[in-house]
């Protein structure tokens, strides 16, 4: 049994917005715990759930990597989405590199949302 948030469509518009309004967003992704309650063996998540959130935009590669996550994460509000966000932030160089080298990148990428299609 696998059991899923009611995503707060609203509010990833004008997170999304947000974010586009200090740089233009060539993919975002969204998986993580909050968007799935069961994990992948059935077990139910035991922590507190948190979004996974990959953001990929040339825009960064003037701005260090913390910065840019610090920022991504300072846009999003987690009460209205339900839980916490894990941004990473990735030029499109970058995010070519790690996206099957990091697990939470490839969740988001491979069986999370497209957020560009999806909102």
């Amino acid at each position: 049994m696998q059991g899923t948030l009611a995503l707060n469509r609203a509010e990833l518009r004008r997170y999304l917005s947000r974010v586009s309004n200090r740089w233009q967003l060539d993919g975002a992704f969204l998986g993580g715990s909050a968007l799935t309650s069961v994990g992948d063996h059935g077990l139910a998540v035991e922590t507190a759930p948190r979004f996974t959130l990959v953001l990929v935009t040339d825009s960064f590669d003037a701005v260090p990597w913390l910065e840019r996550v610090r920022v991504a994460a300072s846009l999003w509000d987690a009460g209205e989405m339900g839980a916490g966000v894990e941004p990473y932030c990735y030029t499109r160089m970058e995010f070519d590199r790690q996206r099957d080298a990091v697990p939470a990148v490839r969740d988001a990428v491979w069986h999370g949302l497209d957020l560009l299609v999806f909102i």
